[in-house]
């Protein structure tokens, strides 16, 4: 029988970095080092663990203060964390880079008002964490049915378990879409889930039976088999070795193997081998009961010529070797020294297969642009998670095109990026990658599909150099100073850090040289803008604009990328001289849309109009017969023009000015001066008072008269001629 593993099984990037950090924890330890829960799903693993000095606890609380606790690779709350804290515990941090990224996604989700839906098993820890990371908002999901029953809602952020399959993951989107208003999908399953899983599947395709290694507990491990099922083939899932049974290998001529993330290469290693064992001692027992041969030697001789007929095949050495193994253990007096020999061969011919798969799924060449998640960050390397047998490491150097002092202003842990293959295999046998040159051949395809297409591009201005700007747009580009704006720019330092959007109007792969215009693109959108402006202006309506310019004959006012002209007529109700009287340049404004010429783009507004109009209630400011102060503002050769208030003025005629004849009015009255005037009539409708001093002077000589004639009345006195016309025998 032969025995095929699957291309990826085993460990993970994260399950291996929490056992490093685990060991690395239990050399450097000063006090007790504890587990909350199993570091991973697999009981012979942990059972090394505790006898390294790992205790496993249920609790924050059963650790004692002072110790350093790890979090395992399935993360937890922040509430956890704050308690372990409190405790004085020291936290050593295992969380898959991962896992990491879906707590922080969902956390960022929920600080709005979007609801956060979890794909995956609501009692497995690493959906728990997820779940408090949002403060307990978040849903779980564990298939479309359960999405079905979620009500509508407007906004919507769905993530998966990063052990799920993609399948399921991607029919719950799919429900999600009809109930969403808007959905944002994140798909955090791990990229070494899904490959393990397409792996296991694409085995079980071609096999006639799989075996799927790992804990019992282990939610992977489930998924794996549970995909193997589906693909219509006998599937058994397995801790050790000696769970194999030989009963599921009878009739099976090619067996399957995968296993779980938390799953050691020993065990993988052991359950190979003991599958092969089984395998050829069912094929001796199925031969030697089709001989019939009586006798102890001829049961012996028996099978290997039956196997090799049954099989059609020539058997080659692995097979004879295991196959005497079988024998051995099926029949009494075969010793372990007769297949000693056969056994180092068939593990030799384990190891070359085991090798050439690895190498046929692994390789990677130099020049080959391929994806990948970042799972630690240094101070002068980043290590990149690609799929490969080991992560491959980016210098600080291949990170950006810029000067960077510390990777970690470019990327963080759990990033997903596309990088280039450097060297698949230097001095030291590591795999070396560049971002830099991942972005850069990325870029230059953009740009040139940007630089046909006209579209814009979007980046990042990094300095001011001498004429222009430098802008990231995957790699370093110009935009020179007169293109910046539409009009001149004096100190250009304002733009640095600042997204710019710019046309690409020249690209020169050879020579590195890429050209931008933002001043192209803001000219097109002023275009645009004016001409939906003026398309939706109507009369009559009013709109805010800010006042551009002064002239002698009124302002200038922008309103949406049209300038429209605010006449000095149209400015207030009542006089102005200078539009500085009444506006600023710089000042935000509500004017009124009076005429729109649409063929000569041009606009008239007025600013009065959207004012009180002080005309609508002179009649109850200023009733007939009142008195009221007024400010002459000029003069007429038949009167003068009094202001009662800004924008209404009324006429005291010539003949109102004063109880003599006045030849000009200047005899009486000069421009600014204050008086008091007596209402005589108001029209609303043709904007017309009058007034008169005259009929003031006379009511105040009356009431004069009055009073001094009700003050002699008081002294009980008879008025003499004497005191009448006194003063005029004193001139």
């Amino acid at each position: 029988m032969q025995v095929r593993r699957a291309a990826k099984a085993g460990f993970c990037f994260g399950v291996k970095r929490a056992l490093n950090l685990a060991m690395i924890t239990t050399r450097e330890r000063d006090g007790p080092v504890y587990c909350l829960g199993p570091l991973i799903h697999n009981p012979q693993v942990m059972e090394k663990l505790a006898a390294a000095g790992v205790q496993e606890i249920a609790g924050v609380k059963e650790a004692r203060p002072g110790g350093k606790l790890i979090i395992r690779s399935h993360g937890v709350g922040p509430g956890i964390l704050a308690a372990a804290r409190e405790r004085g515990l020291k936290v050593v941090d295992a969380t898959c880079p991962f896992v990491g990224r879906a707590q922080k996604l969902a956390h960022s989700e929920a600080a709005g008002d979007t609801l956060v839906v979890v794909v995956g098993d609501k009692n497995h820890p690493e959906v728990q964490g997820i779940v408090d990371w949002t403060g307990g908002r978040a849903v779980v999901v564990e298939g479309p049915q359960e999405a079905q029953k979620l009500p509508a809602v407007s906004r919507v952020a769905v993530l998966a378990q990063t052990t799920q399959p993609l399948a399921n993951f991607q029919a719950v989107v799919d429900v999600l879409q009809q109930k969403a208003g808007q959905l944002k999908v994140y798909n955090t399953i791990c990229h070494a889930t899904g490959a393990r899983q397409q792996a296991a599947l694409e085995l079980a395709r071609e096999v006639d039976m799989m075996v799927v290694v790992g804990g019992a507990s282990s939610a992977n491990t489930r998924k794996l088999a549970t995909l193997c099922r589906q693909a219509g083939v006998p599937t058994y899932q397995v801790e050790t070795a000696r769970e194999l049974d030989p009963a599921w290998f009878r009739g099976v001529k090619v067996a399957g193997l995968t296993a779980g993330a938390s799953t050691p290469d020993w065990i993988i290693e052991e359950v190979e081998r003991r599958m092969k064992e089984l395998g050829e001692m069912v094929a001796v027992e199925e031969n030697i009961k089709d001989t019939n041969v009586a006798g102890e030697e001829g049961q012996m001789a028996a099978p290997g010529g039956a196997a090799g007929e049954t099989a059609g095949e020539a058997p080659h050495a692995a097979q004879d070797t295991t196959a005497s193994t079988a024998v051995r253990e099926a029949v009494p007096g075969i010793t372990a020294a007769d297949s000693a020999t056969g056994e180092n061969a068939a593990e030799a011919a384990s190891g070359e297969e085991g090798m050439k798969e690895a190498v046929e799924v692994k390789s990677l060449r130099p020049g080959q642009i391929v994806k990948g998640v970042v799972v630690q960050v240094g101070t002068d390397e980043v290590l990149v998670d690609v799929g490969a047998k080991s992560e491959g490491i980016i210098p600080l150097r291949e990170l950006s095109c810029w000067n960077v002092s510390s990777p970690a202003e470019v990327v963080k842990v759990g990033d997903e990026i596309e990088v280039a293959v450097i060297k698949a295999e230097d001095n030291e046998g590591r795999l070396i990658l560049s971002k830099e040159r991942a972005d850069a051949e990325r870029a230059w395809v953009k740009l040139n599909e940007h630089l046909e297409s006209g579209e814009p591009v979007e980046g990042t201005v990094r300095e001011v150099v001498k004429g222009g700007l430098l802008v990231d747009v995957g790699l370093r580009a110009f935009l020179p100073a007169s293109l910046v704006e539409r009009g001149y720019v004096e100190d250009l330092s304002k733009y640095v850090g600042e997204t710019v959007r710019a046309k690409v109007i020249e690209l020169n792969r050879g020579r590195r040289k890429v050209i931008l215009s933002r001043k192209a693109v803001l000219e097109e959108d002023a275009v645009r803008k004016r001409r939906e402006m003026l398309e939706s202006l109507q009369e009559g309506q009013v709109v805010r604009g800010v006042v551009r310019r002064l002239t002698s004959f009124g302002a200038f006012v922008d309103i949406g990328g049209v300038d429209g002209l605010l006449h000095i007529s149209e400015m207030a109700w009542y006089r102005v001289n200078h539009p500085s009287e009444v506006v600023n340049v710089g000042d935000e404004v509500d004017v009124m849309v009076l005429r729109v010429d649409r063929e000569n783009e041009k606009v008239s507004l007025g600013l009065k109009q959207v004012l009180p109009n002080p005309w609508d209630n002179v009649e109850e400011k200023y009733p007939v017969g009142s008195i009221v102060r007024a400010k002459v503002v000029r003069l007429a050769p038949f009167g003068a023009f009094v202001q009662l208030e800004p924008g209404v003025e009324g006429l005291v005629h010539i003949s109102h000015l004063a109880d003599r004849h006045v030849a000009t009015p200047d005899e009486v009255v000069q421009e600014g001066d204050e008086v008091e005037v007596k209402v005589l009539n108001v029209d609303r409708a043709e904007k017309r008072i009058r007034l008169s001093i005259r009929e003031v002077n006379r009511e105040r000589e009356s009431r004069r008269a009055k009073e001094q004639k009700h003050q002699h009345t008081d002294n009980g006195g008879s008025v003499t001629i004497g005191e009448v016309v006194g003063d005029l025998f004193e001139k």
